[in-house]
């Protein structure tokens, strides 16, 4: 591809501006610029193209010939840029893209999705599983959603939306006759191994030693080895409330609540109209969370 000349953009927008609004003083007005600047971007671009585009007295300066034929062009030119612009921005108004972890993802938000766009079907809804602390300056986000028990950043608005629970789920085979938490190999994920050390703190239920350990990736890969009679794992009701329905796992110990919550964390500046909609689904959507059996519940 050949290489592109390089115009002198400044002095063509200033031109245009002039020649569009008939006078300096409104042309510097609407660049936000002094009259003299847009006079001396106009000469610069008689310079180098070395012919007069404008002509007579300073305060009442007419076009050239020449003049008028770059400002009709360049007046095409904008207005063309102006509308690509305004649609290229309207259809990414239209695209919400939500960084949110991944457990959460598949188990509750994608499965409810379907409900935003049918009330929302202008906007379309991208997600992509991050963990981390939320940078909206160095990554691609419009919003993100995050458990935490508080949310740390400049400029962030974190909004509650979500209270969590967790508790031990296994297989409901099992848990037939109770379940012995000392011969039962016990389910662990590598990033989050402390996870049982808090339920017991939580929960004020002593774990005992296991008679063997077995570690998984990802949460998600965790519960299908709980469902699969691999041993116990550890969860947060959120994820399995309906696997627990189905009758795919048993919470023998129930739930217990944690200091951490769900949030919708929303960067500094202002966000995306769609966000707004989608803010407000998610609330809507958390508030018909059925509630989990709690450990006092599943002691009785």
């Amino acid at each position: 591809m050949a290489k592109r000349s390089q115009l002198p953009l400044t002095a063509l927008r200033a031109f245009e501006a002039f020649a569009r609004l008939g006078k300096m003083s409104l042309a510097a007005d609407e660049l936000c610029v002094t009259h003299g600047a847009v006079s001396r971007q106009v000469r610069s671009l008689e310079a180098l193209c070395g012919v007069k585009l404008t002509q007579g007295p300073r305060n009442a300066l007419k076009l050239t010939d020449a003049g008028a034929k770059m400002a009709a062009s360049l007046g095409r030119t904008f207005d063309e840029l102006e509308e690509t612009f305004h649609l290229v921005r309207a259809a990414a108004d239209k695209e919400l893209h939500i960084s949110c972890v991944g457990t959460l993802a598949m188990k509750w938000l994608i499965p409810r999705l379907s409900g935003f766009h049918a009330r929302h079907p202008e906007l379309s809804i991208r997600v992509t599983e991050a963990y981390g602390p939320v940078d909206f300056t160095r990554e691609p986000f419009d919003a993100a959603i995050r458990l935490a028990e508080t949310i740390e950043g400049d400029g962030l608005t974190a909004i509650p939306f979500l209270d969590n629970f967790h508790g031990p789920v296994v297989a409901p085979e099992l848990a037939v006759g109770g379940l012995d938490l000392a011969r039962t190999p016990r389910l662990h994920t590598r990033p989050h191994r402390q996870a049982w050390d808090e339920w017991s703190a939580h929960s004020g239920v002593p774990v005992p030693e296991a008679v063997e350990n077995r570690e998984y990736e990802h949460l998600f890969y965790m519960l299908e080895a709980a469902v699969a009679g691999l041993g116990v794992g550890l969860s947060p009701w959120i994820y399995v409330a309906n696997d627990i329905a189905a009758g795919r796992l048993a919470a023998p110990f129930g739930f217990t609540p944690t200091p951490a919550r769900f949030h919708l964390v929303l960067p500094g500046a202002p966000p995306k109209r769609g966000l707004k909609a989608f803010r407000e689904w998610l609330i809507e959507e958390a508030a018909k969370a059925p509630a989990p059996p709690m450990l006092a519940e599943a002691a009785a």
